[in-house]
């Protein structure tokens, strides 16, 4: 049986400030969730907030609405495509330890597509979603390892390669697959070897054991009916991740302060925020998405609209690539079919902010929700 700390404990747990700020940001928070639940008829939602002095979890409603078990810190929420942040770190991690070079191309690493248009891709190019134009999801008729490969030998880029942004499951799937390959394990074991072990994410998993399965939420379809993600070619790498809200908050806040962590994984997580192309109104990085901070609500609404993710999009590269550092606000959306999720930090400021709702609605209204909360939190430290 997992032991989590008592929800009363979790809101507490902050360094000594003022009660009265506590308590508006706590009745913020409370109402943000309470609307959003309400317009987009959400059974369950977790929020996780970090600040200077602060660290914070809330939790409200139901991880199933057919049992009524409450949502809590022990609740295990798939995030999505916000599993590409933690497939970027291990890339990250990969390159940092000499195994991989983001310049080197898939043929380089994988021979068998070495006579393929997609083999004259760099892995950087795979994980920045632009490599000329992979689609966003496999084929449903692409189901084996053989299959895999066909699919990839087969691809035709429909416009060069590195000249549009198409974000991509397969793109970063593949990215994922080739480092685990270069560190000489599948990627799972990779990722927790890695990764989710050393950051101390005792509660996030690709595949949820026995233990912890009553505490995995079900999603809910547009028609209430329960849903968890289905398996699927590169789905750890690309979507794969259960997580709590507190675990999720804990990634976010290793991302805020790489600085602090061993020198492998701490250049690691340096690399998924570096800038390496421009796109409309954001820097890509390795999986996050980065915006100079402070910026209209409306620029980062424009930066996750449909658009931005289903069709191509021009780029600037950035050579060098941005540091990572300066005033930004780097964020990522991830949903699944019964599942949405919503992360963001701001790295200079020392703000981190996680959603996870077991429904899959609308970027649009997890960012007004984020952005209700984010004014809040920064007021206290400016």
């Amino acid at each position: 049986m997992l032991a989590f700390p008592r929800l009363s404990v979790l809101l507490g747990l902050t360094l000594p400030l003022l009660a009265n700020a506590a308590t508006s940001l706590d009745d913020e928070v409370r109402t943000a969730a309470r609307a959003v639940m309400a317009e987009q008829d959400i059974p369950g939602l977790a929020i996780g907030v970090s600040a200077p002095g602060l660290r914070r979890l809330y939790y409200f409603g139901v991880a199933d609405r057919r049992s009524n078990q409450p949502v809590d810190a022990a609740t295990l929420f798939e995030i999505g495509s916000l599993s590409k942040t933690y497939t970027a770190a291990l890339g990250g991690y990969a390159a940092a330890t000499g195994r991989l070079r983001l310049d080197e191309t898939v043929a380089q690493v994988r021979p068998a597509l070495a006579d393929s248009a997609i083999g004259q891709a760099s892995l950087l190019q795979l994980a920045t979603y632009s490599a000329g134009g992979l689609p966003l999801q496999f084929p449903d008729s692409v189901t084996t390892d053989d299959q895999t490969t066909a699919f990839y030998r087969a691809f035709q880029p429909p416009f060069p390669v590195g000249s549009r942004r198409l974000y991509s499951n397969p793109s970063i799937g593949l990215f994922g697959a080739l480092a685990a390959q270069r560190l000489d394990e599948p990627f799972a074991p990779a990722l927790q070897r890695h990764v989710l072990t050393p950051l101390g994410l005792s509660h996030t998993y690709l595949q949820v054991p026995a233990a912890a399965q009553d505490h995995y939420a079900w999603g809910h379809g547009k028609k209430g009916e329960p849903l968890r993600v289905n398996p699927g070619v590169y789905a750890e790498e690309a979507y794969g991740i259960k997580t709590t809200a507190g675990d999720l908050l804990a990634f976010v806040e290793a991302n805020l302060h790489p600085g602090r962590l061993p020198a492998p994984l701490a250049k690691a997580l340096d690399a998924t925020q570096q800038g390496y192309y421009r796109s409309g109104p954001m820097t890509q990085g390795l999986a996050w998405e980065a915006y100079a901070y402070p910026l209209p609500k409306a620029q980062l609404l424009a930066g996750n609209t449909p658009a931005m993710a289903l069709q191509p999009q021009p780029l600037d590269w950035q050579h060098p690539p941005l540091p990572a550092s300066g005033a930004r606000l780097l964020n990522k959306t991830g949903s699944t079919n019964g599942f949405g999720a919503y992360a963001l930090y701001i790295p200079e400021r020392q703000l981190g902010l996680v959603i996870l709702a077991n429904r899959n609605y609308p970027n649009s209204a997890r960012i007004e929700t984020a952005w209700r909360i984010l004014q809040k939190l920064d007021s206290r430290v400016q």
